[in-house]
């Protein structure tokens, strides 16, 4: 056994105790959770944090879901309807839904709700998806209907995040969305302890039938090591893990079973083109070439994943072999960054979030020890998850070491970043008449093959144009006691079926 892996699997006697501290003792019907990152606020339509994700979905519900095969299933809508020239998108909405309020949702409350995510005060994540959005019918309670300016294939997937969530229309008026959750989902929030603990318990008015457990008690615990010993003893039932490290230890436990499923989440290294010298082309495709992304997989997530271009769908992914300096070439780099006036380097800072993922840290080493050899030297900052979250919505960084969120659709992914009425332009900071236009044609383009053709225009476009060096795709990983039964791992990392799982005695 390594040094290394020693160290993993001993645990001290202090993280013991904070073990025992967290984990409630529960009945046979709570499922007892851990995890190591909190969520960071309870606004669905603003967080971007993963952490804060996995907790709302639990809690709200959007129009629509995906399942574990990325195929569209209804969520608060029972059904939806494009009108043949395709700017009329009809819902009709599942009469049996509530909130966790008791009142019933409404189509004022869709309406509103995106109204809201509409609002540019509200900053919300997912507002440019909906900017095709003209008006918001209800003809009946039960029906809305949103009126677009353009055919927008694309729309309907943007509907199933997360940060497109129903919220009661009362409670925006109110002015208390993201002070308390309410939502329509499987799980009410009863207690929330920023970084220690979150009670959820079942919501008996789910549309989505009863709950396969009565609540679900979450201890959030920094060290992951932890996690897993607190599995070992049985005070916990079910983990999500982030780290690989630890992942990779769990199928060694008898007693555990881990989940282990792709996902279109993406690890990047974003460069900021507003801070020179980022700014010129010629280094930013100096940094591109100077990155042996295997390396970076290999150190950081013991190679479990693959090196990815900018799409990770697998629909529309290329093969990165095709794209702009994917196979490292230090000379190559060393020629650009002459060329740009820098054959000395330069000086810049990375920033990276602790724990989030929890292989920024090393992501970020192996890329500094990288760049140094074309001159490039990197001063690593590591920050609280909540404090690099808000730098980053800033795009305060010369360079981020980041892992963002992948979807289904190129569009719903990307043209919050790569639009010029991107919502997520000032993270980007880069605006390109190319991208932008490729984006607009695969909106507006209804036929897959033919979106399939734009999109790999725009993944050669901007990977040539280096505004960000894509790194790889991993795995989201679970693990649970073998006595947890009904839980689907998805692409997305979500947590949704949660709302299934039952307990077997």
């Amino acid at each position: 056994m390594t040094s290394k892996f020693k160290r993993l699997l001993g645990v001290t006697t202090a993280a013991m105790l904070g073990v025992s501290a967290l984990v409630a003792q529960a009945d046979a019907a709570t499922l007892r959770m851990a995890w190591s990152q909190d969520a960071t606020g309870l606004d669905p339509h603003k967080q971007v944090a993963f952490s804060s994700l996995r907790l709302l979905e639990l809690i709200y519900e959007p129009l629509v879901r995906l399942d574990a095969d990325l195929k569209i299933v209804p969520g608060i809508a029972q059904s939806w309807e494009f009108s043949a020239d395709g700017k009329e998108l009809t819902f009709k909405l599942d009469p049996k839904a509530k909130f966790q309020n008791g009142e019933a949702v409404t189509s004022a409350d869709v309406k509103a709700s995106f109204e809201r995510i509409l609002d540019e005060k509200t900053g919300a994540a997912n507002r440019a998806n909906y900017l095709s959005v003209e008006g918001i019918e209800t003809p009946d309670a039960g029906t809305v209907v949103f009126k677009l300016s353009q055919p927008d294939a694309p729309i309907l997937t943007a509907m199933t995040d997360t940060n497109s969530s129903i919220v009661p229309a009362s409670e925006i008026a109110a002015g208390t969305i993201g002070t308390k959750a309410v939502g329509s989902g499987p799980f009410k929030l009863e207690r929330w302890d920023p970084n220690s603990k979150e009670v959820l318990v079942a919501n008996k008015d789910w549309a989505g039938g009863a709950t396969g457990v009565d609540g679900i008690e979450i201890s959030v615990l920094p060290d992951e090591t932890a996690i897993l010993a607190a599995m070992r003893t049985g005070q916990v039932d079910f983990a999500l893990l982030n780290d690989p490290l630890i992942a990779t230890l769990v199928p060694n436990e008898a007693k555990l079973q881990l989940n282990r499923a792709p996902v279109l989440a993406y690890h990047v290294l974003q460069l900021n083109p507003a801070h020179k010298p980022m700014n010129e082309l010629a280094v930013r495709q100096a940094i591109s070439c100077a990155v042996d992304r295997q390396a970076v997989l290999d150190t950081a997530s013991l190679g479990e994943g693959k090196v990815t271009g900018p799409l990770t769908m697998p629909f529309f992914a290329s093969d990165p072999d095709s794209l702009f300096c994917y196979k490292r070439d230090v000379e190559k780099a060393k020629k650009l960054m002459a060329d740009a006036g820098f054959a000395d380097g330069f000086t810049a800072t990375v920033i990276a979030a602790t724990g989030e993922p929890p292989t920024a840290a090393a992501e970020a080493q192996v890329l500094q020890a990288q760049l140094a050899e074309i001159g490039v030297k990197l001063d690593i900052k590591m920050m609280e998850l909540n404090v690099y979250v808000d730098t980053w919505l800033k795009g305060d960084f010369d360079m981020a070491v980041a892992l963002n969120g992948g979807r289904p659709d190129p569009y719903t992914m990307y043209n919050r970043y790569w639009t010029k009425n991107g919502n997520l332009q000032q993270v980007s900071n880069f605006a390109d008449d190319k991208l932008d236009a490729l984006l607009q044609q695969g909106r507006a383009e209804t036929d897959p093959e033919k979106r399939k053709i734009i999109f790999a225009d725009f993944e050669k476009q901007i990977a040539e144009k280096s505004p960000w060096v894509w790194l790889y795709t991993s795995y989201g990983y679970t693990a649970q006691q073998k006595n947890v039964q009904g839980f689907v791992p998805m692409p997305t990392g979500s947590l949704y079926s949660l709302g299934k799982v039952t307990l077997q005695q």
